[in-house]
């Protein structure tokens, strides 16, 4: 049993971690949007809607990118919080081919099942009891 139970802190660690490092992608992809929408694309040549519509599409990678840093820090800190926001952030990612897709994956093999929950919680009471 406590074998299964370090595996299991091995793998929610692991996840954190992850999403602690797509989201840093996920991050420099906004803001790279975001200044290509205000520089780029405020150019009177180019259609109107391309610069609101880029900057609200780097805006909302942005903030993907700070609830995936969220998510991290919660799995890393054993929040009990962060397995609920990662798995909603886990079936986001699916669309993001091909690293989100991955991580959504990982992410809902390891936090899904419901052995996973109890671990999980049971992880989240020792950190609470020590």
């Amino acid at each position: 049993m406590q074998a299964r139970r370090n595996r299991v802190q091995e793998h929610v660690k692991l996840v954190g971690i992850l999403w602690l490092a797509l989201s840093a992608f996920n991050a420099l992809g906004g803001i790279a949007a975001f200044i290509v929408a205000n520089t780029l694309f405020m150019r009177s040549n180019m259609p109107s809607f391309l610069h609101p519509l880029i900057s609200v599409v780097g805006i909302l990678i942005c903030a993907k990118s700070a609830l995936g840093f969220l998510a991290g820090w919660g799995l890393l800190q054993r929040e009990q919080w962060a397995r609920t926001l990662s798995l909603v952030l886990a079936f986001i990612s699916l669309f993001n081919v091909p690293f989100g897709t991955a991580v959504g994956v990982y992410t809902m093999w390891v936090l899904l099942p419901g052995e996973s929950e109890q671990e999980y919680e049971s992880l989240v009471a020792d950190r609470a009891a020590a």
